[in-house]
C-alpha cells in the first residue's frame, strides 16, 4: 500500500498570535509560514509523488502552492474529511483564555471524553481523519500502485490523530506527538500494518524515495517486512 507524507500546513498568523484558528476562515501564512512553504518543494524533490491532498483551508492550500507551481503534473485533490478539528464556539478564542477552561484539562489528558461545546468531539476528528486516509490509500494504490507515495497537507490535531492510529495508540495518548508547522511526517500502509518513518521532521527527505528490492529480496522488502531487530537503519 502507499506512502503517505503528511504535512502540517506552515505558520499561520493565528500560531503567531495564539489564538485557536479551527475553521475560522481566512487564517492564512505568515512571513515565516510562507518562507517554510517556499523550502517544502526542495525538501520533497527526492520523492515520486502520485497525488496532493488538502485540507480545505487557506492554510494548507497555501502550504502546497509552492510545491504544485514546482510539479505543474501533480493533481491537487481537496478532502474535507482532513479539515481542522471543528471547535466550535472555542474557534477563534486566544489560547491563553482557553487554558482556563475546565474542558481543557479533558482535552489534554482525556480528549476521547472531550467534545467541543457546539462543534465535534475529538473520536470523530480522528474517525473521519482515519476514513479519508484508509480511502485515499486504496485509491492511490489502485491508480498508482503499492509503491506510490502521496503528500496530504493537513492540521495538527488530524496528524497527531493519525499517528496516533497508525502506532495502535488510544486516542488519550495522542497529545503525547507532536508536529512543528510545515514539518514531514510520513507513515508506509501495509496489508498488514504500518510503519511510521518519520515524525514532526524538518530535514532532509530523500530517504523515503520507494526502493526497489535487492538482489534476493522477496517482493515484501521494504512493504510488508518485518521491522528490523534494534530498530536497525535497514528498518521499513
Amino acid at each position: 500500500m502507499p506512502t503517505l507524507i503528511l504535512v502540517r500546513h506552515g505558520r499561520s498568523t493565528a500560531n503567531t498570535a495564539g489564538v485557536l484558528a479551527g475553521r475560522t476562515p481566512g487564517v492564512a501564512l505568515d512571513e515565516r509560514g510562507a518562507e517554510q512553504a517556499a523550502a517544502l518543494p526542495g525538501r520533497l524533490a527526492a520523492l515520486p509523488l502520485a497525488a496532493a491532498v488538502s485540507s480545505p483551508l487557506q492554510r494548507c492550500r497555501e502550504t502546497l502552492r509552492p510545491l504544485l507551481d514546482a510539479r505543474p503534473d501533480l493533481p491537487l485533490h481537496t478532502e474535507e474529511r482532513i479539515s481542522e478539528c471543528d471547535y466550535g464556539d472555542w474557534a477563534g478564542r486566544k489560547l491563553a483564555e482557553l487554558a482556563d477552561e475546565p474542558l481543557m484539562t479533558v482535552v489534554q489528558q482525556h480528549p476521547s471524553a472531550a467534545a467541543f461545546p457546539g462543534g465535534e468531539s475529538m473520536r470523530a476528528m480522528q474517525a473521519r481523519a482515519v476514513d479519508a486516509v484508509r480511502d485515499w490509500n486504496a485509491r492511490i494504490e489502485a491508480e498508482h500502485g503499492e509503491n506510490a507515495a502521496y503528500v496530504m497537507c493537513s492540521h495538527g490535531d488530524i496528524i497527531k490523530s493519525l499517528v496516533a492510529d497508525a502506532l495502535g495508540m488510544h486516542l488519550d495518548l495522542f497529545q503525547r506527538v507532536h508536529a512543528d508547522p510545515c514539518s514531514v511526517t510520513a507513515i508506509r500502509y501495509t496489508r498488514l500494518r504500518p510503519f511510521l518513518l518519520r515524525l514532526g521532521d524538518t530535514g532532509d527527505l530523500a530517504p523515503l524515495a520507494p526502493r526497489e528490492p535487492a538482489p534476493g529480496e522477496g517482493k515484501e522488502a521494504g512493504s510488508e517486512a518485518d521491522a528490523a531487530v534494534g530498530g536497525g537503519a535497514g528498518a521499513p
